[in-house]
């Protein structure tokens, strides 16, 4: 499907509806497998990536109901082997996540996905997990998917990853839960800690030992369940608070919205550009939920982006939205993990920019762009849902066509239903 997007004046909207966090609905599949009764959840991302990792952890025997509105999701005596190959289709979230906890679990498993997915780095979580005793293959020397695993005993581990990442950590986590014994995991920054946060809430040991350094302590028995309401994407949101950015005079607030800070670095850094942005939270049991206020600015000021990046990652190509229409020029470094995730997000960004006439240029670990006035342009997605909801964004400001936009069902199936609430938008094919 296609995507043209018709330029928009001024608007102010409530969204109530924005897609529910990603990342939690991973976990919530996931680490039920491991509680000792059923778990029961509110507001499951019916996305492509998540309802993918939710038929895998059904394949490995977690029982899937509706009730009440929700989901109950009832945990097997122990995880399955499954008859057939695990599809992840585009999430790496899941093959990541699933290649450190099936490392620990009897039996041969499968992992692998669409033609994205298993062109993405699988190294970075194979060779540590080799490293501690994990039987586990890869394709073209362990770089990629297909992943074949067969489960067993792993030693306990001291590792610091030279990669900042949140993937990488849930998986070393999730394996250390049935290591031998203690294991410390460190990284040069902090990564979103939504694992973490979630499994001592369940009842894992995982001490903090400093801000980049985590103790786990393997399960002396089963997790307790886990009760929760997902909130909105703070991801996801993004692309309205980049909206009311770009568009003089509107003002938009965002409802119900994970506030945890390592995942509202992308409104902060629209805050240095100039952006008014209010939070107000509203609850704070596994984490902070709350509500976001955007206003426009008087002026969109450049700004250089080079800390707290992997808080920001998957915003950038938002982000850089917001660049090109900003006053004088800017930045993003630090940033080569882009190369990596569902396209090369930095020559993505980079091409489509050029075609809308925004002077850019490209980097090894970002890009600089000098912000100017964008001009109608035909853009690529390159299956790339962010590249694909990022560039529809900047189409309130000179109106685009979006080629292969079916891609934005993976993590936001609603979002062309808010973005008409903005502007004229006609779909073909």
């Amino acid at each position: 499907m296609n995507l043209k997007i018709h330029k928009c004046e001024k608007f102010s909207i409530i969204c109530d509806n924005i897609a529910s966090d990603k990342s939690i609905s991973h976990r919530v599949a996931i680490f039920s497998l491991l509680s000792n009764k059923p778990s029961f959840v509110r507001n499951y991302l019916q996305g492509d990536d998540t309802l993918h990792t939710l038929q895998i952890a059904q394949m490995l025997g977690l029982n899937v109901a509706e009730y009440d509105g929700g989901l109950i999701l009832t945990p097997p005596d122990k995880i399955q082997e499954p008859c057939d190959v695990l599809d992840c289709g585009n999430a790496g979230t899941a093959i990541r996540l699933y290649m450190g906890l099936l490392s620990s679990q009897k039996g041969m498993f499968v992992l692998s996905g669409d033609r994205y997915l298993n062109k993405r780095p699988m190294k970075r979580i194979i060779s540590p997990l080799k490293s501690i005793g994990a039987t586990i293959y890869g394709r073209e020397d362990n770089n990629y998917a297909p992943i074949v695993i067969h489960g067993g005993h792993l030693e306990s581990f001291n590792y610091t990853s030279e990669i900042s990442s949140a993937q990488v950590k849930s998986a070393m986590i999730l394996a250390a839960l049935f290591a031998k014994d203690s294991c410390i995991y460190s990284e040069y920054e902090l990564s979103r800690d939504h694992t973490e946060r979630m499994l001592v809430g369940m009842g894992a040991e995982i001490e903090n030992m400093d801000n980049n350094t985590i103790k786990i302590n393997p399960l002396k028995e089963k997790l307790k369940p886990i009760e929760i309401e997902i909130p909105s994407d703070p991801s996801s949101a993004f692309f309205f608070a980049v909206a009311v950015s770009i568009i003089p005079d509107s003002r938009c607030i965002l409802k119900n919205v994970l506030l945890n800070k390592t995942r509202i670095e992308a409104f902060k850094a629209l805050e240095k550009m100039g952006v008014i942005i209010n939070y107000k939270e509203t609850s704070n049991i596994y984490d902070s939920i709350g509500d976001i206020e955007i206003i426009s600015p008087s002026e969109l000021c450049a700004v250089d982006i080079r800390d707290n990046i992997s808080w920001l990652i998957d915003e950038i190509p938002a982000l850089a939205v917001a660049l090109s229409c900003a006053n004088g020029t800017s930045s993003v470094r630090n940033a080569k993990e882009l190369r990596v995730k569902e396209s090369d997000r930095i020559s993505s960004i980079v091409n489509n920019l050029k075609k809308c006439g925004i002077e850019v240029e490209e980097l090894e670990d970002g890009f600089v762009i000098t912000g100017g006035i964008p001009r109608y342009a035909k853009v690529d997605s390159f299956g790339d849902h962010r590249i694909a909801m990022s560039f529809a964004i900047l189409g309130l400001k000179c109106g685009i066509d979006i080629e292969d936009s079916d891609c934005i069902s993976v993590s936001f199936p609603n979002f062309v239903e808010i973005l008409k609430q903005i502007t004229r938008i006609e779909c073909e094919g």
